[in-house]
């Protein structure tokens, strides 16, 4: 009887044992430690990959910025490349506009310059009637009118600007007069003068139309 007893305990020890080992594996295999492997080894092996697919990503991110940087760059030298060719484009226009302008004025000149010019050999016979009328007997009405003429359409000539060139015993200057003789004078401080006009030389607004054709002293 005790020997069955004690067959019994025997039993019962070895059910327990393998119990116990049982669990301890079934443990261990949850653990990741079966057929020799280590703990946390899936743990490198996943941590790895998620660092592999981070700097995968990060590089994407840099490439994206570095795209971006340069695009931005490309627009920034458009704009200023825009903005000088507007700024060149207003400078043309204004010096277009003003060359424009003076094209203008400088025609409005010359028209006028012509039409005074035009009225030159009119003045010139006035004044001959005035010098005719003033050695002749006629009636002092003509001569009054004849007056009253020129010294109207002087008058209005010289508000457009019109002006008589001084020359007579004036130095004769180039710019000025123009000579169509010459005549010896004994006086010495003659010399060099205008001793008489031919001709009346005339300036408009400081500019001159025609040249005083004069007599000079040597």
């Amino acid at each position: 009887m005790a020997q069955e007893n004690k067959e019994k305990e025997m039993t019962s020890g070895n059910t327990e044992e393998q119990t116990d080992n049982t669990v301890e594996e079934t443990g261990k295999a949850a653990a990741g430690e079966t057929d020799g492997q280590k703990p946390g080894k899936n743990e490198e092996k996943m941590s790895a990959k998620e660092a592999k697919e981070m700097k995968k990503e990060k590089n994407k991110d840099k490439d994206k910025v570095e795209r971006l940087e340069k695009e931005l760059e490309e627009a920034k030298a458009s704009l200023a490349k825009e903005k000088d060719d507007y700024l060149r484009l207003m400078a043309e226009f204004d010096n277009y506009r003003r060359r424009t302008a003076q094209e203008k004025l400088d025609l409005v000149s010359v028209a006028s310059e012509e039409t005074i010019k035009g009225l030159l050999p009119v003045l010139d016979d006035c004044e001959r009637a005035m010098e005719v009328l003033a050695k002749s007997s006629d009636s002092d009405a003509a001569k009054e009118g004849t007056e009253l003429i020129f010294n109207k359409l002087t008058g209005y000539l010289k508000s457009k600007g019109l002006a008589v060139i001084e020359a007579k015993d004036k130095a004769f200057d180039t710019d000025l007069h123009e000579a169509v003789a010459q005549f010896p004078v004994n006086e010495e401080e003659k010399k060099g003068k205008v001793f008489d006009v031919v001709q009346t030389g005339y300036t408009l607004n400081g500019k001159v139309i025609r040249f005083a054709k004069v007599v000079v002293g040597i």
